[in-house]
């Protein structure tokens, strides 16, 4: 034979190998990382998740603006959700934190009283702070927030809980609301609670006032991504893609991190410890008005960005929590709230679906680092 057809025979014969390699490794592999868990009983946006003891709650609710308030337990082991105590005064946009297997629940809006102005269109902050025990199913109320506010993010480190950002009404203004189309204050707001103590404390405030902000704790610093600048409203706010870290031990926030790829605010996160990860979300623009799809996680240890398989549907409003290296993601909006989807009464666009993301996933060759930089010093 020829050393031209021996080199012909060689090279077929490493194509073969490398073909039924790369089919056998496709073949273990999951045709998606997610699966399907039991649907959410009542369908809404606004509903945040937390993690506690095994199981995921998902509490609140925008109720056409009225706020639900709902209380359900999720179990993985049984894959059925359970109706618990509704929140003692229901309010949409409150901060969620677990500590010991209790759930900490902060601020949020309600619907203002005597107004003419649409329901929904007008957001009141409140300073409410309740304890759900679910051993118990029993709500007990806390020492209230310093200052009334919503859509802010809430992160344990340590036993206690740190409440950041948010938005709430204009200093000096005599009205207890805020409306779509009028002035808000954005906050930059950083204070701690102490479930042993019942008290607050102020820490340092975070250089980027924001609201409906993604969060995540990641080696005892809490990480600040995204989320809305200039107003509380998707129709009127500004999504960033700023990312802040705080250490909770010396009291100091971080330079800038790497950017989020994609600017947005409203939607679900979690963390596996090493890893946040940020899902769903919305944006409204003179010219776009949408939900998104996009799962992206960043990695704190080498400052870095990696796009994930995208949900299924897009959602903002979607609750969301990790539990057992799966991220679910339940509920939701399938389009941006600046859509006002409520001119039209027959349209629904409330999902009851549960998506469970195994974050254990092979990611494709297209999951790949999007964004990479040094890590910042902090100051």
């Amino acid at each position: 034979m020829s050393k031209v057809c021996k080199s012909g025979v060689a090279a077929l014969a490493v194509i073969v190998s490398v073909v039924f390699g790369t089919s056998a490794l496709l073949a273990q592999m999951p045709t998606s990382p997610y699966k399907k868990g039991a649907p959410f009983p009542e369908p809404d946006e606004e509903l945040y998740g937390v993690a506690a003891k095994g199981k995921l709650y998902v509490i609140g609710g925008w109720g056409d603006g009225k706020a639900r308030g709902v209380n359900y337990e999720y179990d993985p082991a049984t894959d059925k959700w359970t109706k618990k105590q509704p929140m003692p005064r229901p309010a949409h946009h409150a901060a969620l934190a677990a500590v010991n297997g209790k759930i900490y629940a902060f601020g949020g809006f309600v619907a203002p009283a005597n107004t003419a102005i649409p329901l929904g269109a007008a957001w009141e902050p409140v300073a409410d702070a309740y304890e759900f025990n679910p051993a118990t199913d029993s709500w007990k109320p806390l020492a209230p927030l310093p200052g009334k506010r919503g859509s802010a993010i809430a992160a344990e480190v340590g036993g206690k809980i740190y409440v950041i950002g948010g938005a709430t009404t204009m200093e000096g203004s005599n009205a207890p609301f805020f409306t779509a189309f009028g002035p808000a204050r954005v906050l930059g707001t950083n204070d701690v609670y102490d479930p042993a103590t019942n008290k607050w404390e102020s820490r340092n405030p975070m250089s980027v006032p924001r609201n409906h902000a993604f969060s995540g704790v990641v080696n005892g610093k809490i990480y600040v991504i995204g989320g809305r600048t200039g107003q509380a409203f998707i129709l009127s706010a500004t999504n960033t893609d700023v990312v802040e870290a705080y250490d909770p031990a010396s009291n100091m926030w971080s330079m800038p991190k790497e950017r989020m790829p994609t600017a947005r605010s409203g939607g679900a996160s979690g963390t596996d410890g090493r890893r946040i990860y940020v899902a769903g979300g919305e944006v409204t623009t003179s010219e776009l008005v949408g939900a998104f799809r996009a799962v992206e996680a960043y990695d704190p240890a080498t400052n870095s960005w990696m796009t994930m398989p995208s949900m299924p549907m897009p959602r903002h409003g979607v609750a969301g929590a990790v539990i057992n290296n799966r991220f679910h993601l339940v509920s939701g909006m399938i389009q941006s709230a600046g859509a006002m989807a409520f001119l039209d009464p027959t349209l629904s666009t409330h999902t009851a679906m549960h998506d469970i993301f195994e974050l254990r996933f092979i990611p494709d060759p297209s999951a790949t680092a999007t964004k990479s930089a040094a890590p910042s010093q902090d100051r």
